[in-house]
């Protein structure tokens, strides 16, 4: 499948600027950014988002990158995918649980806590959501009120993220390739500086 959009936006000083950052973070320049870059003020809100984001840290990272994945992997975003085993890859998480995230009720790679996180992701993405009361009250007493709305929130925006790269036809750009290719004990090249 093709992009639906050009990924040869205007060339704005924002999308010059965060072209540069994109180079310097991920060794190339995302197709988010070139297909948000169409719209400025998109892709302003957007980069916003993702820096702000990317400062949350209430929640262990692990289980912020399950449930990323498992968002991702519910609505079917390849881009989202491809680019969430890189960073996840990358900030040392087990290659296993990313790989089998799409199957992980029948894996036995996940702690009954990071099978309440995958279970919540789904709940919260599919159309209409399906989260119960149970479900909630299980996570709030496991992690805290404030680790339970930044896991709540970092679902929606990769609900956000995982739907419209979709629909804008954005597929992966090779990144997980990366990490099959590096010999064991190697470290990436570019280190992700957001849990995106």
């Amino acid at each position: 499948m093709t992009a639906r959009i050009s990924l040869d936006p205007p060339r704005s000083l924002l999308f010059r600027a965060v072209s540069w950052y994109s180079n310097r973070a991920y060794g190339k320049v995302i197709d988010p950014l070139r297909a948000g870059a169409h719209h400025t003020g998109v892709l302003w809100a957007y980069s916003r988002l993702e820096l702000s984001a990317g400062r949350w840290k209430k929640l262990d990272p692990q289980l912020k990158a399950l449930a990323v994945m498992a968002s991702a992997a519910t609505v079917g975003c390849s881009w989202c995918m491809d680019f969430g085993y890189w960073v996840s890859h990358s900030q040392g998480m087990d290659p296993r649980k990313l790989r089998e995230v799409p199957e992980w009720r029948e894996s036995d790679a996940y702690t009954p806590l990071e099978r309440e996180v995958l279970a919540y992701a789904e709940a919260m993405t599919v159309t209409p959501p399906r989260v119960e009361d149970e479900m909630v009250d299980r996570l709030r007493s496991s992690l805290g009120e404030a680790a339970l709305v930044e896991l709540t929130s970092m679902i929606a925006v990769e609900n956000m993220r995982s739907r419209s790269n979709s629909a804008l036809g954005l597929t992966s750009q090779g990144f997980k390739d990366r990490c099959e290719l590096q010999p064991p004990g190697a470290s990436g090249r570019h280190t992700p500086a957001t849990d995106r």
